[in-house]
């Protein structure tokens, strides 16, 4: 009746005494309030995933809700990023109503939990990321989402340091996950507010290398969408607000996704450099320091797949790059044998798309024709957006019959887009 997505508000739900002193409605200089001081990042946590589950709506984070801004978010979070949380004695106390009355959250009363417990949750993280990996983030969503809102609750009881920073780390990590899944579906508002969650989770851990690669996971989504100027302004405080502990493999990662954001506005001699730096860096990690559990799925068919996607991404600027995105793609197939469908189905369309633009249209079917086969059990829209953007390159090729039956696949195969979605943060 509201002709609109219903609100948490909107239900009742809002609890007395927080009218007029809610931090996280934002402005232009801080979108929805970031950052948030640190015992508010327990709650707004536990609220947002509390209203996803219940709502599990498109568009949950507000009717007509849009991605804020890299340099909107990188200017308000930049000061905050670069210090170390406060320490528990020296936090500073609120009088805060969000925080003054536990049971007015719908979660179950926050109750001490061990080092046992914790290992359970994170091993929980790695069957989530590795089903990611393997089917898409569709089918799981939900089970993180609803993961990650107990955790909230667990943080709300004051465990011994060591014990609340591995907390704090799992929230991270699951808040990340959450995100990759929620803009894996194309929920892209929701996705970006759990990168921004899962930053915030991480520096409360006193991790600030996994809260710069949940700031990269924006960026990239900020690529995906077409907005690579976001992407870059994201990456700047990705990259420097990472800290001094970052592991060499670390940031030649972050170098890949800024080298991507490079290409897709035509900027081939940065791409290079920056790609080069990426090889660099990946090369002179001696894997003396283990890597954290959620860089591991970075390894060498990671780095060649990303160098492969910057190199398709370029050629539609320069055609000229699509040999160097062939090179990538087939050196990133080569070494893919570990079951992450998803990675593999991007590869075999930045081949297809590469051969397409460097006009070898026979070597371009036989590469999307593999990535069909492999999408019927994926749940990444991601996937099929890549392949609309295959799609447009046959257009050259349509009077070809190989190609024009390639096409008619495709077409079929292709979900029809809904007329509203997520991906209306483009505008």
């Amino acid at each position: 009746r509201l002709g609109r997505v219903v609100t948490i508000e909107d239900l009742g739900l809002v609890r007395h005494g927080r009218t007029g002193k809610r931090q996280d409605a934002g402005s232009v200089e801080h979108p929805d309030g970031v950052p948030w001081a640190p015992e508010r990042t327990a709650a707004v946590l536990t609220e947002f995933t509390g209203m996803d589950l219940m709502l599990n709506r498109r568009g949950l984070v507000g009717a007509g809700a849009a991605l804020a801004a890299g340099s909107a978010l990188s200017s308000a979070m930049h000061d905050w990023l670069h210090t170390d949380p406060a320490l528990r004695a020296d936090a500073p106390r609120f009088d805060d109503p969000l925080h003054a009355d536990p049971a007015g959250f719908d979660r179950y009363e926050a109750a001490p939990i061990g080092s046992q417990e914790i290992e359970e949750l994170e091993r929980s993280v790695e069957v989530f990321r590795a089903w990611d990996a393997a089917r898409g983030g569709g089918l799981q969503r939900k089970a993180v989402v609803g993961q990650l809102n107990e955790v909230g609750g667990m943080l709300a009881y004051r465990h011994p340091d060591h014990l609340q920073r591995r907390l704090w780390g799992v929230a991270a990590n699951l808040a990340v996950l959450a995100g990759w899944m929620s803009h894996d579906v194309g929920l892209e508002p929701t996705a970006q507010k759990y990168f921004v969650i899962a930053a915030h989770a991480a520096r409360e851990g006193g991790d600030r290398p996994r809260a710069g690669e949940a700031l990269s996971r924006a960026a990239r989504q900020m690529v995906h969408l077409g907005r690579p100027d976001d992407a870059l302004d994201l990456m700047k405080l990705a990259q420097s607000g990472s800290g001094d502990e970052v592991l060499p493999r670390t940031k030649a990662m972050l170098y890949t996704i800024e080298a991507w954001a490079q290409a897709s506005m035509g900027k081939g001699q940065a791409m290079r450099r920056t790609l080069g730096q990426a090889e660099d860096l990946f090369v002179s990690d001696k894997s003396d320091v283990p890597p954290p559990s959620w860089m591991q799925m970075f390894k060498e068919e990671d780095l060649y797949g990303m160098q492969a996607l910057a190199y398709r991404t370029l050629a539609e600027h320069d055609p000229s790059a699509a040999v160097h995105a062939q090179h990538y793609a087939e050196k990133a197939l080569a070494l893919r044998v570990d079951g992450r469908q998803r990675s593999k189905i991007f590869d075999f369309l930045s081949m297809a798309s590469a051969c397409f633009i460097a006009d070898d249209p026979e070597q371009a079917d036989r590469y999307a024709r593999l990535a069909l086969m492999s999408m019927g059990s994926n749940s990444s829209h991601r996937t099929w957006d890549r392949l609309r953007q295959m799609y447009r390159l046959t257009a050259e090729y349509s009077s070809y019959p190989k190609i024009n039956e390639l096409r008619e696949e495709i077409e079929l195969a292709l979900p029809k887009k809904a007329s509203q979605g997520g991906n209306s943060a483009r505008a």
